[in-house]
């Protein structure tokens, strides 16, 4: 009889010829078997060489009673005279030392969390989240030696601290690599302490860059898949050559535990933040500044303004007497290069900015009036005082009284400037620009924030005198078939551009 394969085997079969159809080597990309890595057999030895660096930090904090003094557990609060309020009383009483009263005995909380050792002298980086508001530090090596450290410095913007711990012998650290050199898959570990049980390594790939969790003005965040938990935070996160790559900070996870989406600050940024906590005499971190207000630009804005796509940072205002004001940058504009480098959106040019040294030259390329310009600005010193290297508020400009009068356009009802509507919109007597007293439901206006008091000073990027001017401005753009105009917009002394459809009714 001739043999007949079972259905079960003709299925296991037929996958399996599928599976060498699609794994044949002429359907791999030359390209892809150039750079692609594959996975490696064990991480144990790559483990072993960097455990020693990695360490485990222990924090001590004394807590504060409701009454704001250090003190003993808290007791319910019951009536004055209550029966239960002697008998707690009496219970802590009993279960204190003897003669020690209950609200005069000291609260210690302590938590864990992970650091690596950068310098053979005993400098240790960790997150500042995770000595934030410490009485004591102790460091714990991987061969358990526990060590009393100090703070030498610390960076509450990108949640970095420097450590230092006295030793008799010198310290295993380790080295930074390159985070802009990693990419989306490559292979990472993550070594750390979590939930404070000792050392421990995961591993994973990276599984994006450029992040932004809305915890800080420099957020740029490598994500990882490979498992992190409450404990890890301040660990390495290293590539396969044993460097680190980034900082593990922090985790999304509506259970606490990890779902494999971490995020690390990348070394790039890392690195420089700790070499200025280490080298400068009063350990801060001094970064650059450019002196401008800026904002998104969308794809109404990039159309307004000519622009092929919706990229760059558009400036809503320059400081008096900052960096980008001496470089001749005005509101308007639409920073697309920043020393040789791209801004891609808005949230990247803080960063470049801060990143840049202070006082030195660089090239900034703009978008201006459907052409591109380029400057070069000197870089100031970010004071603590500013929000930003990126924010300010403009000086008020003095300008002749504009002409009054009521125009109704998209959906706004527009007057000059007059002594009653200073007084009802707390206008400054500088005031310039034609003011909205009214905004109807539902229109463009409306959709876009527009609000009675607002001034608007602006429109295509020329100025405003008078409601006629700008009605004028608005049928120009609708005569060249435009879709939207740029406003530039003052509320309450804040100013900002907004992209206005002119094609809506």
């Amino acid at each position: 009889m001739p043999f007949r394969p079972s259905k079960l085997l003709r299925v296991v079969a037929r996958a399996t010829f599928a599976t060498l159809l699609f794994i044949a080597p002429a359907a791999v990309d030359p390209a892809v078997q150039t750079y692609a890595h594959p996975a490696p057999d064990s991480f144990a030895d790559l483990a072993a060489k960097l455990l020693p660096s990695v360490v485990n930090i222990s924090t001590t904090q004394t807590l504060k009673t409701a009454s704001g003094d250090p003190g003993g557990p808290d007791a319910p609060q019951f009536p004055p005279g209550s029966p239960f309020e002697e008998f707690f009383h009496d219970f802590l009483e009993r279960n204190l030392p003897k003669g020690e009263h209950p609200e005069l005995a000291p609260r210690k909380a302590t938590s864990l969390g992970s650091g690596f050792v950068i310098d053979p002298a005993g400098y240790i980086v960790t997150n500042n989240h995770v000595i934030a508001d410490a009485d004591e530090i102790t460091v714990i090596l991987h061969d358990n030696t526990n060590l009393k450290a100090k703070v030498v410095g610390r960076d509450t913007k990108t949640d970095i601290a420097l450590l230092k711990v006295k030793t008799d012998k010198p310290l295993v650290a380790v080295k930074w690599g390159d985070s802009d050199a990693a990419r989306v898959g490559d292979w990472v570990l993550a070594i750390g302490n979590p939930f404070g049980l000792g050392g421990s390594v995961t591993a994973g790939i990276l599984s994006a860059r450029q992040r932004d969790i809305n915890s800080g003005p420099y957020d740029d965040f490598l994500q990882t898949d490979a498992p992190i938990n409450r404990g890890n935070s301040g660990g390495p996160m290293f590539n396969m050559d044993g460097q680190v790559i980034g900082i593990n900070t922090a985790i999304y996870s509506p259970s606490g535990g990890s779902i494999g989406i971490g995020f690390a600050i990348p070394s790039a940024l890392a690195k420089e933040v700790v070499q200025e906590l280490k080298g400068e005499a009063d350990h801060t971190v001094h970064r650059g500044w450019l002196g401008v207000r800026i904002q998104s630009v969308t794809d109404e804005i990039a159309e307004s303004l000519g622009l092929d796509k919706a990229h760059g940072a558009l400036v809503a205002s320059v400081t008096d007497k900052g960096p980008a004001e001496a470089a001749g940058i005005e509101p308007g504009d639409v920073i697309l290069g920043f020393d040789g480098k791209e801004v891609s959106d808005m949230r990247r040019l803080p960063r470049l900015v801060a990143e840049t040294p202070v006082d030195k030259s660089v090239p900034v390329t703009l978008w201006r009036k459907h052409a591109l310009a380029t400057v070069r600005v000197k870089v100031g010193r970010l004071e603590e005082t500013d929000e930003q290297q990126a924010s300010a508020k403009t000086a008020p400009q003095k300008t002749a009284p504009s002409e009054t009068g009521i125009v109704k356009t998209l959906g706004m009802t527009l007057s000059g400037i007059t002594p009653e509507l200073k007084g009802k919109y707390s206008l400054g007597d500088d005031a310039k620009g034609v003011v909205v007293v009214d905004v109807a439901k539902g229109s463009s206006a409306a959709d876009k924030g527009f609000q009675a008091g607002d001034l608007i000073m602006e429109a295509a990027q020329e100025e405003v005198k008078n409601p006629e001017d700008l009605a004028s401005k608005i049928a120009a753009a609708k005569r060249s078939g435009r879709k939207s105009i740029l406003l530039l917009v003052q509320r309450q002394g804040d100013l900002r551009f907004v992209a206005l459809r002119v094609d809506q009714g």
